[in-house]
């Protein structure tokens, strides 16, 4: 089969390597239909996550067709259409039974991708298939699904949850690449008064202001005032991170109200401050940390009820085979446009 290879620090290739086999008897074999590149897939490939060995297949959100499963998979068969989870679980160590899948100690947590070889590539290798993939609802797209593998969970747990976006509330999202558009997207579903969206990109505030948010901004555009202005000179209820950088970590901090929370999602391949000095006597509360999709049930049934709609985020499609492609075209958005890209066995 052909899969996508990181060979260390910038340095990729869609290379002919051997098709994965059962190493377990909780293990599939998923055929893959769609596949989507991830920010932390480029992150990987700038050495922010220097645990990814050279010769890892990477990619950790896929839809596809099971091929087989071992002798202990119970719920999954041959032929059953699945989402395959970003987050694999064992189901039965101290955090898998507190419903904590992204830091499951029996083998899981992110492992496809990153310990493990992913699922950017014809065939993937799933461990604890029963407790790591989803069967399709009827009548939803392959596209639409992969977008629940990671972003959507990542985004509603990460950052709406981690940050108890309540009725009401003013919310302020910093960054507008795929996380931060999934933000706005599962935010609503709990009914804030106001989302505001700061990101430097005009095409990525116009998708954000389509997706439902009601004020955007750069970051020049005296953002601190203008929360300022819809919060009595409070500040934001909730703040989310989601880029990934020390300065936007840092913007965060100084918009959220005192009581308030600062929300976490962007993979971070470098420090950042703290401002202990002005945050101490604030009360604030600063979450991060992996997604553990435990809710990507809901999120199907949502999809499958048409009250979420996340194809609206995907700007360009690829044929599997093009994936060196794709990655050009995501890892450039500035001069693409790219938000989100989605490869298909079949193409488009």
């Amino acid at each position: 089969m052909h899969a996508l290879v990181y060979h260390g620090p910038g340095q990729r290739s869609w290379d002919q390597v051997p098709d994965p086999d059962l190493k377990s008897d909780t293990d599939i074999i998923v055929g893959v239909d769609a596949v989507t590149i991830c920010g932390t897939d480029l992150h990987i490939l700038k050495g922010d996550v220097p645990e990814v060995e050279s010769g890892r297949i990477l990619g950790h959100e896929a839809v596809g067709t099971v091929e087989e499963v071992g002798s202990a998979v119970r719920k999954v068969r041959p032929g059953d259409h699945v989402l395959v989870s970003c987050i694999t679980a064992c189901g039965s160590c101290r955090f898998c039974r507190e419903a904590r899948y992204g830091q499951c100690t029996g083998g899981g947590g992110w492992a496809l991708g990153h310990t493990i070889d992913g699922v950017q590539a014809e065939y993937a290798r799933v461990p604890f298939g029963d407790m790591s993939t989803h069967l399709l609802p009827a009548g939803v797209s392959d596209e639409a699904v992969v977008l629940l593998a990671d972003i959507l969970p990542t985004s509603h747990e990460v950052g709406v949850l981690a940050g108890r976006v309540r009725p009401g509330d003013v919310v302020v999202i910093v960054g507008a690449g795929p996380i931060g558009l999934a933000a706005v997207m599962t935010a609503q579903l709990y009914s804030p008064t106001s989302i505001v969206v700061v990101d430097p990109s005009p095409p990525r505030r116009d998708a954000a202001k389509r997706l439902g948010a009601d004020i955007v901004l750069d970051a020049s555009d005296g953002v601190s005032e203008v929360v300022a202005s819809l919060t009595e000179g409070l500040g934001a209820d909730v703040v989310m991170e989601a880029v990934g950088r020390p300065e936007t970590f840092e913007l965060c901090a100084r918009l959220v109200r005192p009581g308030g929370h600062v929300a976490n999602i962007g993979v971070h391949g470098a420090p950042a401050t703290l401002h202990l000095e002005s945050l101490w006597a604030k009360d604030v509360t600063i979450t991060m940390g992996l997604v553990d999709t435990m809710t990507t049930p809901t999120l199907l049934r949502l999809l499958a009820d048409g009250q979420i709609h996340p194809t609206s985020i995907i700007t360009h499609r690829f044929a599997l085979d093009r994936m060196m492609e794709a990655y050009d075209v995501f890892g450039a958005p500035a001069e693409t446009g790219a938000l989100k890209v989605v490869l298909t066995r079949s193409g488009s």
